[in-house]
């Protein structure tokens, strides 16, 4: 178990192909306990493999938003398929640990369907709206390389560019360029 670094945009990891989980082993074991020891550690409501670099068609919703309580374990969605559903869509902002700081407002529909393999290798189901929604239809979109920036005209996406650039640096050199101004 181990917080892993987050990936961050523009890095190309990101945009990966992802592979299918066959069966449940130790390896996706330790990574479904990493990924929860670096969400819990960035205070993410959910994160996908590819987040952390691992090409996993794997992602994990924080408990309570998937109607648990305080006490479970993340939800594990392994080989997600996600299935919008209704025609109700809502606009809200978007955060993303692989976009530090940086909220971009998207339309998702209210409601979603998730199939998924769960970490005992089942096959279940969920239906998820609002938030819960939400989160599902952006953790499938890492694992299609879908991000944040394809959300946003080039405008802004070069303004999200050269921020990252800039949290890149500041991080590479211990916080000094932003002491230095």
């Amino acid at each position: 178990m181990a917080v892993r670094p987050i990936v961050k945009w523009p890095d190309p990891r990101l945009r990966q192909e992802t592979n299918a989980v066959p069966e449940i082993t130790d390896e996706i074991r330790e990574l479904y306990r990493d990924l929860c020891d670096t969400m819990f550690a960035d205070n993410g409501l959910g994160i996908a493999a590819i987040q952390i670099g691992h090409p996993t068609k794997m992602f994990l919703i924080e408990a309570t938003l998937a109607g648990g309580s305080q006490d479970d374990p993340p939800l594990a969605f392994i080989n997600p398929e996600i299935e919008l559903v209704g025609d109700v869509l809502e606009t809200a902002d978007e955060g993303c640990l692989s976009f530090p700081g940086i909220y971009v407002p998207i339309e998702r529909s209210y409601k979603a369907r998730a199939r998924a393999m769960n970490m005992a290798g089942e096959i279940f189901e969920v239906e998820g709206e609002g938030l819960y929604a939400r989160a599902l239809q952006h953790e499938n979109d890492h694992l299609t390389g879908r991000l944040l920036v394809d959300f946003v005209g080039p405008l802004k996406r070069q303004m999200i560019k050269r921020k990252m650039k800039r949290l890149v640096a500041e991080q590479e050199t211990g916080g000094d360029e932003a002491a230095r101004g």
